[in-house]
């Protein structure tokens, strides 16, 4: 939820959430996640991409599974802590949800515009990298993740 400043009644900051992936963190809106769920296996697709976990069902509605880690190249981990983030998707395609595998419950976090940014290397879909708090977090780039899943012929 956004908290609006006195100053210029211009927002200061925002409530992100803390993605823990096998091999990275991921930071995002919250307004950004729709729903936690338990993992589940994905339904196989044909000649899906290693990225693509399947499909899973999700409040009546089809949703691919995706690993980001996998997306940027890394092997796909589903740890005993595994669960699944849905995402809001931006509209850009017809897909209006995606579902993201990840490793635990995302952790709540304050972010405001003096973010520090860390020099680290970037995936392909990876914006930035920033410190909140004692963590490195990568910032993905979710409309080129859409982008992707189209490309793919997923969605």
């Amino acid at each position: 939820m956004l908290e609006q400043s006195v100053r210029n009644g211009r927002r200061t900051s925002l409530t992100g959430l803390l993605l823990a992936l096998g091999d990275r963190c991921l930071v995002l809106p919250n307004v950004a996640v729709a729903e936690l769920i338990g993992y589940q296996a994905g339904t196989p697709a044909e000649q899906q991409p290693a990225w693509m976990l399947g499909w899973i069902d999700w409040r009546n509605q089809r949703l691919p599974l995706l690993s980001f880690e996998a997306v940027c190249g890394g092997p796909v981990k589903v740890g005993e802590r595994a669960r699944i983030v849905v995402l809001n998707a931006l509209g850009s395609s017809r897909q209006r949800f995606i579902a993201l595998l990840v490793q635990g419950i995302p952790r709540s976090c304050k972010l405001d515009s003096q973010l520090n940014y860390v020099d680290v290397p970037l995936a392909p879909l990876e914006l930035a990298a920033v410190q909140v708090g004692d963590q490195v977090a990568r910032v993905p780039d979710l409309p080129a993740l859409e982008r992707l899943l189209e490309e793919a012929g997923l969605v």
